[in-house]
């Protein structure tokens, strides 16, 4: 996978170059493309932003660097801008995104696009009902959700499809040794070597976890018979 960035930023964008995903990017597993829009302005001083017709406070980023910068990649594919007004991105889209061959992020900053920049993208997306300075930090996290998914950036190929929100559900605790750390002790199910309870527990934990910190993922999720039964017994159990 090829991720192409648009972005006035391209050195905020080192975190993606070290830990696992960095490692990927070594291996050749991903190739990441930072590209200066303020390259592609005509003028001397390479403004990239303008006072928005209609007045009003702010600058307004331009349609003709990023249209552009955009036409100079032969491989684009998606293209994708992160803004507040977009759709919340989830893991869904993560796993959809992983399975491109190109992706290119348009990085906002200042107090917006041109609203003709909407027009050059194929999605737009936010991280959630919040305002950032810039989309710099929004791309990272996106690029980091769906590189991580992309065969060989974990080593271990089961650990994505275990994870928080993989099933719908937020992850079971997970613990290690000791087994006993001040009196707080690992459940003993878990050193039982009985899989089939283990799975059991983990999906048990799964609801519990969920129904207390994310109770809005269990509204439209279609519960199986054995977890109506579970999430009765987390229901009862918080209770007491």
């Amino acid at each position: 996978m090829k991720i192409n960035v648009l972005t006035l930023f391209p050195d905020m964008f080192t975190p993606l170059k070290v830990s696992m995903l960095g490692r990927g990017l070594e291996d050749g597993k991903w190739d990441l493309n930072l590209v200066n829009f303020r390259d592609f302005t005509s003028d001397v001083h390479h403004h990239v932003d303008d006072t928005p017709y209609g007045g009003g406070a702010g600058m307004v980023l331009q349609i003709m660097p990023i249209k552009k910068a955009l036409d100079s990649l032969s491989d684009k594919g998606k293209v994708i801008i992160t803004a507040p007004q977009g759709k919340t991105f989830n893991e869904e889209m993560a796993q959809n995104w992983s399975k491109e061959e190109n992706l290119t992020f348009i990085c906002g900053h200042y107090e917006g696009f041109d609203q003709r920049v909407y027009d050059l993208a194929d999605e737009t997306v936010s991280i959630g009902d919040y305002v950032l300075t810039g989309g710099e930090l929004p791309t990272m996290s996106m690029i980091d959700a769906t590189v991580r998914l992309l065969p060989g950036i974990l080593g271990n190929e089961a650990s994505p499809v275990e994870e928080s929100f993989s099933h719908g559900l937020l992850e079971y605790p997970q613990y290690t040794r000791p087994a006993d750390f001040e009196g707080q002790k690992v459940p003993e199910v878990l050193t039982s070597g009985n899989h089939q309870k283990i799975a059991q527990w983990r999906h048990y934990q799964a609801l519990k976890t969920t129904y207390i910190n994310r109770p809005d993922l269990l509204e439209n999720r279609e519960l199986s018979t054995e977890e109506k039964k579970m999430l009765a017994d987390v229901k009862a159990e918080l209770d007491q």
